[in-house]
């Protein structure tokens, strides 16, 4: 005999936090979806795929970029000179506020973000390639 299926979903208990509510989160080293964790867990076990990611020590500063290559948020150890994307491999430059500055494209006017140092940027929308001179620096601030 069939069994009679429920009209709604059954209500999943929610995980009970700390008692001070703290939490922190990370990136799963599986599926790349945004984790939230209490704070004093030292893995965390994705709910989408069930991939378990080991939390960082306590005190680590993270930072985070956007992958290059499929755009997915990538969250590394603040310091990292680069970081490989779990998902399309390509290994992106992790670079700090003090190395990096902006020029608008010569052609449509994106603003571009570029390592310090370089002599040309290729714009990703239009593919121009705009030419960087001395002159025409400007550094990132958070300010701006």
């Amino acid at each position: 005999m069939p069994v009679p299926l429920a009209p709604y979903p059954t209500a999943m208990v929610p995980s009970t936090p700390p008692a001070n509510g703290a939490q922190s989160q990370l990136v799963c080293s599986g599926c790349q979806n945004l984790l939230l964790y209490p704070v004093g867990a030292t893995s965390v076990c994705c709910v989408v795929c069930n991939a378990v990611t080991a939390v960082p020590p306590p005190g680590t500063e993270m930072a985070q970029l956007v992958c290059g290559g499929c755009h997915t948020l990538l969250m590394y150890i603040r310091g990292a000179t680069s970081v490989q994307c779990s998902c399309c491999h390509t290994v992106n430059l992790a670079l700090e506020a003090n190395q990096v500055a902006h020029v608008n494209c010569g052609s449509c006017r994106m603003l571009l973000m570029y390592q310090y140092g370089a002599r040309s940027v290729k714009c990703a929308v239009c593919s121009f390639v705009t030419q960087v001179g001395v002159s025409e620096f400007q550094f990132y601030s958070p300010s701006q």
